[in-house]
């Protein structure tokens, strides 16, 4: 019988480095496996980044202010899971949001200039979508729709999704520090038990990771304002932005969560930051897990979910 081993499959995916790690005895099956999530991770980002012209999501957005556009089951379902988020974030998650990034320049430390904002913040608006039973309509010109505040999260849950199919049981997604846990380690010497999932330190410190979390299986994804930012007059701009002012949030460095999927986790860390001071409060009456670093550095941890 062959003996267990550990395959890594690394690729970029998303604008982020990816990463498939399984663990099994039969190589070519583990192979394929990863072949197939790494197809889904990258069917779903052709389908769904408002990146790419022939994307849903950018024919979607081409036709705000005039025509419906078709769509399938996959993309109503992700529409209902956005409507969803608005809803139990008091309107904080908002996936029209996306066009307040026109008013902001992160790579050349800008700020909005007079009336930008303002020009920007009619088209922002969960409840303004028109929906079909197999149809979304956008009515204003310039909306837009954005699922970058789970996509990737939920491409790391299909392609954990594909693995499981395949019957690799012992393995972790790695989207851009978006993780799903597939399942427990394999191999003789850890069978059995967590992986380790590293939380980045969100400010520059000792070598190493901030913390790691225990998963046996389930999602960890991390929000925070260090990834996309400048400083300005001694306050720190990140991309995350409020979407009913259309300003960066305060508060905290970065919150990590772990949940039963990573599409979940996501979800859940980013509403938190969107909550700002009220981030760990919303998280204890979800039942999550997680680690959150406030703006001053100081940590809060809860343990929950799939720790």
């Amino acid at each position: 019988m062959p003996a267990w081993r550990a395959l890594r499959f690394d690729f970029t995916a998303m604008a982020s480095p990816c990463e498939l790690v399984i663990e099994g005895r039969d190589e070519p099956a583990m192979r394929a496996a990863a072949a197939a999530a790494i197809d889904e991770v990258r069917r779903i980002e052709a389908k769904y980044s408002r990146y790419l012209p022939g994307s849903v999501l950018s024919r979607i957005n081409a036709a705000a202010g005039a025509r419906a556009v078709d769509i399938d089951a996959e993309t109503s379902s992700l529409l209902d899971f956005a409507g969803t988020l608005w809803e139990t974030s008091g309107g904080l998650f908002d996936a029209t949001s996306g066009v307040l990034r026109r008013a902001w320049n992160f790579a050349q430390a800008r700020l909005p200039r007079a009336g930008e904002l303002d020009a920007l913040l009619p088209l922002v608006g969960w409840d303004l979508v028109e929906r079909g039973a197999a149809s979304v309509r956008l009515p204003l010109p310039g909306m837009e729709l954005d699922f970058g505040g789970f996509g990737k999260e939920y491409a790391a849950d299909r392609a954990a999704g594909i693995l499981h199919a395949r019957g690799m049981a012992h393995a972790l997604v790695n989207l851009g520090g978006d993780v799903h846990v597939a399942g427990p380690h394999g191999l003789p010497d850890a069978a059995g038990q967590p992986w380790q999932v590293a939380i980045a330190r969100p400010r520059p410190g000792p070598p190493g990771p901030l913390a790691t979390i225990p998963v046996l299986r389930g999602g960890v994804a991390t929000s925070g304002d260090y990834e996309r930012y400048f400083e300005q007059g001694g306050r720190r701009y990140c991309h995350v932005l409020e979407p009913r002012t259309g300003w960066p949030v305060q508060g905290w460095q970065s919150i990590s969560v772990w949940a039963p999927n990573t599409t979940a986790a996501g979800a859940l860390c980013t509403v938190a930051l969107l909550k700002q001071q009220e981030a760990l409060d919303w998280l204890d009456g979800q039942d999550a897990g997680y680690l959150a670093v406030r703006s001053d550095g100081e940590v809060f941890r809860r343990a929950a979910g799939t720790q």
